[in-house]
């Protein structure tokens, strides 16, 4: 471990390192802001771990304020341009390691390696744990070795591994962390944990990415928390591209991920079709937090994705929400997706959640997202949201199993869970 002016000491003037230090304390202040905005308070260890890892010699080639920005420093892509590895954006790291509890003596394990948040579980474990952190990619396992080298954490073991087979030689591990985005949950990250041990994950489902914090009860793993986040695709055996169809050349195309076949000519067509528009009477102010809404609405049989760019837009092709990751419903040439806020009271700041349909069936499965809109608003909105059970795919898992909305991966069967209902 290190004190934060000896780190940077060696290779900086005095002046950036103080500078170092500004833009490091206002990050900090910035992430306790989020924090306090999503419900997560920012614990005390991780503020003091944020405040003394001296995040700037994990990225370097960039300048100070962008090593303390609110973003990801991406450290290597593809032949294809695609982000590969990344230090993680500041707010992803601190509030996965916030969910993390007391790490205490710790034996950790890290799947993708950035090298900064390697340092930060280094300090959390204190002397008496240990940190191991891996990747698939020689050249990104390397650059992490060389930055906890640089930063004084030469007590952090790395590794080249496929993170999809964990470290067993290490185990077992009373947390696994990955930092890269996962499709399902590997046998080795469970069969490697302690009994209550805890994994800390960047889960895709339906195509909607939270940080889980799934604890070890014998065969399976049962939620403590999820956060929204978002990270690198995951390499190596582990890895699952995202099913996708365009519809319009200006730019709209669905992410289908589980989704089964979809009409995709039809969708094609649906777009040139009129827009059925619903408002679901929901109203929302413009800084408070809904994200499982979307949570919610993934249960539905037919929920994907869709994402436009600006062109379509500023052609109004369509009207959604957000131009990345809108909620959406396909079933067979018919689609619908929650629409741009809609502002109905300027005084009070406050906009109306909505929908869009097009084709055949377009108006009945606007009305459908609407009211699914309306169930979130009246039965789970500020509520404590789902739980999330991971089970072994294959033989019937002992004990009971948790009633909610099951999804079948590779290796596993998620089962999400609301309060009060049976989904």
């Amino acid at each position: 471990m290190t004190d934060l002016d000896s780190a940077g000491s060696a290779t900086a003037p005095a002046d950036d390192i103080e500078r170092a230090g500004v833009l490091r304390a206002g990050m900090v202040r910035a992430i306790a802001a989020w924090h306090e905005q999503v419900g997560l308070p920012l614990p005390s260890r991780v503020r003091e771990v944020l405040l003394r890892v001296p995040r700037h010699l994990f990225t370097p080639g960039v300048s100070l304020e962008q090593a303390y920005a609110d973003e990801s420093i991406v450290t290597k892509r593809n032949v294809d341009g695609i982000d590969i590895s990344a230090v993680s954006a500041p707010k992803a790291i601190s509030g996965m390691l916030a969910q993390c509890g007391d790490l205490t003596g710790a034996r950790v394990l890290e799947i993708g390696s950035g090298g900064c948040n390697a340092a930060m579980l280094r300090e959390l474990v204190g002397p008496a744990g240990e940190v191991t952190t891996v990747d698939i990619d020689a050249e990104v396992v390397a650059r992490a070795r060389a930055c906890l080298d640089r930063a004084g954490y030469g007590n952090v073991r790395t590794l080249r591994v496929d993170g999809e087979f964990g470290v067993p030689e290490h185990a077992p591990y009373d947390l696994i962390m990955i930092t890269v985005g996962a499709w399902d949950v590997a046998p080795a990250y469970r069969e490697q944990l302690v009994e209550g041990g805890l994994l800390v994950l960047p889960l895709r489902t339906r195509g909607l990415t939270r940080s889980w914090a799934l604890r070890r009860r014998g065969d399976r793993l049962e939620s403590v928390s999820q956060i929204m986040c978002g990270f690198v695709p995951m390499q190596g055996v582990g890895a699952h591209d995202i099913r996708s169809v365009q519809l319009h050349e200006a730019g709209v195309t669905l992410m289908l991920d589980e989704l089964g076949p979809v009409d995709t000519d039809g969708l094609g067509e649906a777009l040139d079709s009129p827009r059925a528009e619903v408002w679901s009477g929901v109203t929302i102010d413009r800084h408070e937090w809904f994200a499982d809404q979307d949570l919610w609405l993934l249960t539905m049989p037919e929920f994907c994705r869709l994402v436009a760019t600006q062109d379509a837009v500023d052609q109004d092709v369509v009207r959604p929400s957000w131009r990345i990751a809108t909620p959406a419903l396909a079933a067979g040439g018919s689609l619908a997706y929650r629409a741009r806020f809609r502002l109905v009271d300027e005084a009070r700041g406050l906009y109306e959640f909505g929908t869009c349909g097009h084709g055949p069936d377009g108006a009945r499965l606007a009305e459908r997202l609407a009211e699914e809109i309306r169930v979130w608003d009246r039965d789970h909105r500020g509520g404590p949201g789902p739980t999330l059970t991971v089970l072994p795919l294959g033989d019937a898992p002992a004990g009971e199993t948790p009633d909610g909305f099951v999804l079948k991966k590779r290796h596993s069967a998620l089962v999400m869970s609301w309060p009060g209902t049976d989904r």
